[in-house]
């Protein structure tokens, strides 16, 4: 009866409970209550390890093995409920489909280009994690073939075992290199280099060793397949990139992609599929192959996978891991013999991989912590290490035993990737920069060029960026103002995260010389423009990180580049009614962290469109500025940058210094102030120097009370930015009552973006550097700052 029912096909929906149907016992909704379980699951685990700072797809692994058979599967009923045999064909082509569009997305991400590029040290590197290992794993097959591996085939076997010893997952390994901050490293590019010809060597080794386990035919067989296959290969070559070519020109940047191309693309991916099947490969090959050919650069690849990704990788992919998952059974591995074939398979795999990976790198002269980093990484295991092993169990050379060995062994290897990498190599710490004096935009030698760091995350915040830069640039002298424009990009759980790889690898080198490119990309070609019409040096550069360590790039790269100030976009963007609404909360978090480590002056922009939306060039620039000066450190560095601005033939400066009305310094009962003579001193060196200056407007006045100060305020609402210092001091400071939820922007900085504040003005509120206030170290290392407590934010 069991056989019967396991051969029984199943209907695909149901009519329903009310008329006496089990909904389970349909394809469709049992279907959907496998992946809602599935996608639950691996979130959570997902949640618990990332602490461990490990990859999703070791959550995934283990979330399946815990559905299947080796933890709640050995409950007969809720497995033969929501995995039953008859349902599995359901399953699995779920599974495979989703598997196979993923594949395609792998494809993407390596570009052939960047493999023809690869040098002699990173393919050297490459060929020794590939040979030891792969000696080690035929070596390893022997010995299983002797003892819990009878009875399968040889060839095949042994060339299987070499195969999974040899692979490093390239997705896996890109993840784990931006979690660790290492892709603009040494060691993250060698890495990434020489995973990518490990991944091509490892996908070619693999179609060898299917084509050679085929069962009851003639070796003739397999080598038409083989040969059959390195036909599809050099067909694809010659039909497939054209194909994409003319799709790309017909997707111009900035308009959306035609859902006719995307729909032939998946066609295309999907018959490729079906050529690599019938030819007796495997269906995924196909889809690699195509996603390989693609061409990388235009708005078409990049629309693709933003439609493909998400449900693919969200929905489909987790479900392989569970078809993977009710295949392994790890109460197969009993006794003692079987478990000391898993510390061998562990010990030969980790040792081959990390030993090979280490010796080649000493003898290319890579120093020892960097090789042993190298070793460890390329030891990675992920999802092809996964393919190649549910291969082998479908082909029938892996028995249940193998299987689940080698399972636990991909788990392991990746498990302990990231512990052991930052247990030997820390890229953080770093000597103190004896060249790094100029930490703020105030200094006794104006001569000095000025060096900005103007952080941005998304297209909207540039015209304001470049406009305030055009504004900062002050004389017309050569090589006065350096500014580096930092694009900080969130590194997400998606798979499409990777294609940002070579991004970042740019790091610090200017994208107008991308050639080809340059036209691809609007942010380029908007600091391109400025660059050639302005007397700035500009560096655009790439920050990818997760959101919660951003900060982290910021201030290493302020650090490395010798900044005198950091300029942060507010967390609010105008709406086109004029008010302030949050963009993202996490922008908030990242600006507070930066203000409390900051190895040099913060400024926060408020931007409400300086210039307009387009960029102003310096011919035409007519913008009024307003300085707010109560006191105080801050105060001078907001002055010395509005003093900055005021050189510019374009730019008119007020600057509204605040004084207590003499019942005010009653009332306040403060000690001497050690800034006043220093804010006395600052503001008589500004007004001597632009004495004879029309542009320059000097007033001063007093005032008993906040409203007030926000009626004296109002007078220049009409100005195009206000600067103020973050934290104002003196009695008229201390008279303003202000009532803020956002605290990073100073009493002065919340009157400004109050909902009753009548103005269009941008703001730039400004955080002196002091040295001793700054949660730095002195060797310069970078430290996660910690979660501030809701209280300590409202306190300020």
């Amino acid at each position: 009866m069991a056989g019967n029912v396991s051969c029984t096909a199943m209907q695909a929906t149901s009519n329903g409970v009310f008329q006496g149907d089990n909904p389970i016992d349909f394809a469709l909704p049992l279907a959907i209550l496998q992946i809602c379980l599935v996608v639950v699951v691996t979130r959570i685990l997902a949640v618990i390890l990332k602490p461990l700072r490990q990859p999703r797809v070791i959550a995934e692994i283990v979330g399946g093995i815990l559905l299947g058979p080796s933890a709640l599967g050995r409950n007969k009923v809720y497995l033969n409920a929501i995995f039953p045999a008859r349902g599995q064909t359901v399953l699995d082509t779920l599974a495979n489909l989703g598997l196979l569009f993923f594949l395609f997305l792998v494809g993407l991400e390596l570009d052939p280009k960047s493999l023809r590029r690869t040098g002699k040290k990173a393919l050297s590197i490459a060929l020794g994690g590939i040979s030891l290992p792969f000696a080690l794993g035929i070596g390893t097959s022997f010995a299983l073939r002797a003892s819990i591996s009878k009875g399968v085939q040889g060839p095949p076997f042994i060339l299987f075992m070499g195969v999974a010893y040899s692979i490093t997952a390239f997705p896996v390994l890109a993840r784990i290199l931006a979690e660790l901050r290492l892709f603009t490293t040494d060691v993250g590019r060698l890495a990434m280099s020489a995973a990518a010809v490990n991944d091509v060597a490892a996908w070619i080794l693999l179609a060898l060793a299917i084509a050679l386990s085929g069962t009851g035919r003639s070796p003739l067989v397999s080598l038409w397949v083989l040969l059959c296959g390195c036909g599809f290969v050099l067909i694809c070559l010659f039909i497939v990139p054209p194909i994409f070519r003319w799709m790309q020109q017909r997707c111009p940047e900035g308009e959306p992609v035609d859902e006719l191309y995307v729909c032939a693309t998946l066609s295309i991916v999907l018959l490729a599929g079906f050529a690599t099947d019938a030819i007796g490969i495997h269906a995924l090959f196909g889809a690699f192959i195509i996603g390989v050919l693609v061409p990388k650069e235009g708005a078409f690849v990049n629309a693709l996978v933003e439609k493909v990704e998400d449900l693919v990788s969200g929905l489909f992919l987790p479900l392989y891991f569970v078809s993977s998952g009710l295949k392994t059974n790890i109460a197969t591995i009993r006794g003692a013999q079987s478990w000391g074939f898993l510390v061998l398979v562990i010990a030969t795999a980790c040792f081959g991989k990390i030993i090979g990976t280490v010796v080649v790198s000493f003898l290319c002269k890579v120093p020892v912590r960097e090789s042993l980093a190298l070793g460890f990484l390329m030891n990675s295991k992920g999802l092809v290490e996964l393919i190649v092993l549910n291969i082998g169990k479908d082909r029938k050379v892996l028995n249940d035993q193998t299987f689940a060995i080698m399972i636990l062994m991909a788990v392991f290897t990746t498990f302990i990737t990231t512990p052991l990498v930052m247990a030997v190599y820390k890229p953080d710490k770093r000597t103190v920069n004896a060249l790094y004096k100029h930490r703020t935009v105030k200094r006794k030698d104006p001569n000095v060029q000025l060096r900005i760091l103007a952080c941005f995350y998304a297209s909207r915040n540039i015209p304001t960026m470049i406009n305030l830069i055009e504004a900062s640039r002050g004389t017309e002298k050569k090589d006065s103002l350096c500014v580096y424009a930092l694009h900080l990009m969130e590194l997400s759980e998606r798979p499409s995260a990777i294609l940002m790889v070579n991004k970042a690898r740019k790091n610090g080198i200017p994208f107008w010389n991308k050639g080809k490119n340059l036209d691809a990309d609007h942010v380029v070609v908007a600091f391109e423009a400025f660059r050639r019409l302005s007397h700035v040096s500009i560096r655009p550069m790439t920050a990818i990180s997760p959101m919660h360590d951003i900060q982290e790039d910021i201030i290493a790269s302020a650090e490395r580049k010798r900044a005198s100030i950091i300029i942060l976009p507010f967390h609010k963007h105008q709406r086109l009614d004029g008010s302030l609404e949050t963009t993202r909360t996490e922008f908030r978090w990242v600006n507070k962290r930066v203000l409390e480590s900051a190895p040099c002056s913060v400024g926060i922009l408020i931007d409400r469109g300086l210039g307009g939306n387009t960029h102003v060039s310096a011919s035409n620039v007519s913008s009024v500025m307003a300085v707010l000066f109560f006191g105080g450190n801050d105060d001078q560095e907001a002055l010395a940058y509005g003093a900055r601005m005021a050189e510019h033939p374009g730019i008119t400066l007020t600057v509204i210094r605040f004084l207590p009305s003499p019942e005010i310094s009653r009332e306040i009962e403060t000690k001497e102030d050690p800034h006043v003579s220093e804010d006395e001193s600052f503001l008589a060196e500004v007004k001597q120097k632009f004495s004879n200056v029309d542009s320059f407007t000097f007033e001063e006045r007093i005032v008993r009370n906040t409203a007030e100060t926000v009626e004296v305020i109002n007078e220049f609402n009409k100005c195009h930015m206000f600067l103020v210092g973050r934290t104002p001091e003196g009695s008229a400071a201390a008279a303003l009552t202000v009532r803020s939820g956002c605290p990073e922007v100073g009493p002065v900085g919340s009157l400004l973006i109050a909902p009753d504040f009548s103005t269009s003005a941008s703001v730039l509120v400004v955080q002196q550097y002091t040295g001793h206030d700054r949660a730095v170290s002195v060797s310069g290392s970078i430290t996660k700052v910690a979660e501030m407590r809701e209280e300590d934010i409202e306190s300020g």
